[in-house]
């Protein structure tokens, strides 16, 4: 069957082009995190300014919502005995596991989705090993072994002796973080620091939600002397992040689904602050937007269980699910649910894609950095404001900005077609 020509599955990628010189792309974070430039795109008009700025950029009695994700060590070198060299990025915990907590807190064995680098050179049967220190100068020894092949991924079985630590704790010891491949460098010691949000909390993810890299905890007390509130919602950024789009039109690009968690009290501040909320990231932009197709669905089925509330790529435009229930309607429904439930928070998976023809509904501006070419972050961003992000994305190339995870970044108000 034929999409409809205004249906986000026929666009095509090609549209959403523009060069990127490689000079343009910020291989290593500014010295101060609040010193990066600020693009300001409000009812069609741009301006610069810095992120020290950003609280005369927002108005009193709104709500900025991060990404509390914290990114974990997650790529492992591994020797064969032959000297060659084999690389495992882990990127998310089996089926196998409720959630990424559970999947972390595993001891002396767990199975993992991972890229391979150098799968040619792991014969089958073959098990790597490695040995690290822990804190307590103890020896650990993991191995790793090849359980089978998914597509471009593999599942990957690590043990380790001793059996009693945490993955989460192997991954500390035994990895090292996985900076973007784009960046064409090693990781350093600073980027341990630098690649995580101050405020990054829950453990899980392959890459930071990049916006948030900005914010020092002056520039966050000065957003709270303004009456200007936080709220912290979790999305563990996975595999989809590194999925660039392959096929010509949308319709051929699978979003990987991606953990989100949010608390009780922040779907209930969310209620109370209307439609005076900003996201703070790509990540906390679909965080909010599957919270609210997860009140949709938890309304037209009554019966179905939180842990099933599952927001799948196409949901918001195959009419599958309601999409026209007011904001405060479905964040009552998903609230009634958990009421019903006893539950304090939601743990569920979403694929949400934001493309040109969504309609933004939970917030009213979005806080993000500068995305790659042909890529989803893109089409989200056009999503926000239309066809502006032309002249948005082409007036940061002409004033000098830095791009991508380590560069510059901007406050996008919402298009009036988003309203």
């Amino acid at each position: 069957m034929k999409s409809a020509p205004n249906h986000p599955k026929s666009i095509s990628i090609a549209a959403y082009q523009y060069a990127l010189p490689d000079n343009r792309i910020a291989s290593f974070p500014l010295s101060d995190r609040d010193a990066s430039k600020l693009l300001v795109f409000r009812e069609g008009n741009i301006r610069d300014g810095q992120y020290r700025d950003l609280p005369a950029e927002i108005p009193s009695g709104y709500l900025l919502v991060f990404n509390q994700t914290r990114v974990v060590r997650a790529r492992m070198v591994f020797t064969k005995p032959s000297g060659g060299r084999i690389e495992v990025f882990c990127l998310e915990p089996t089926s196998d596991y409720a959630e990424m907590t559970t999947a972390l807190a595993q001891t002396g064995k767990v199975n993992w989705t991972c890229l391979v680098g150098g799968a040619a050179k792991w014969k089958p049967g073959m098990v790597l090993e490695k040995s690290v220190s822990l804190p307590d100068g103890t020896s650990l020894m993991l191995k790793a072994s090849i359980s089978h092949r998914e597509q471009e991924t593999f599942v990957i079985q690590f043990t380790w002796e001793p059996g009693y630590i945490a993955f989460a704790e192997v991954l500390e010891v035994a990895g090292a973080i996985p900076i973007p491949p784009y960046l064409k460098r090693e990781s350093t010691e600073s980027d341990l620091e630098r690649y995580q949000t101050i405020y990054a909390r829950e453990e899980g993810s392959v890459a930071a939600p990049t916006a948030g890299l900005h914010f020092t905890p002056n520039l966050l007390q000065r957003l709270t002397e303004k009456n200007i509130n936080s709220a912290f919602v979790t999305l563990h950024v996975g595999a989809g992040t590194f999925k660039p789009v392959k096929a010509e039109k949308i319709e051929g690009h699978e979003m990987h689904a991606e953990w989100i968690e949010v608390e009780k009290h922040v779907i209930e501040t969310l209620l109370h602050a209307g439609n005076k909320v900003i996201a703070v990231g790509t990540t906390s932009l679909r965080t909010l937007e599957s919270i609210y197709w997860m009140g949709c669905k938890a309304y037209a089925d009554p019966d179905t269980p939180l842990d099933q509330l599952e927001v799948h790529q196409w949901d918001p435009y195959d009419g599958a699910v309601p999409s026209q229930m007011p904001v405060e309607a479905a964040l009552r429904a998903l609230l009634q649910r958990m009421e019903t439930e006893k539950a304090m928070k939601i743990v569920s998976k979403t694929s949400l894609l934001i493309a040109p023809g969504y309609r933004v509904r939970m917030v009213e501006a979005l806080i993000t950095n500068f995305h790659q070419p042909q890529s989803t972050l893109l089409l989200l961003v056009a999503a926000m404001v239309g066809a502006d992000w032309k002249k948005i994305y082409e007036h940061a190339l002409k004033s000098d900005y830095r791009f991508l995870s380590y560069g510059d970044g901007s406050i996008l108000w919402k298009s009036a077609s988003q309203f």
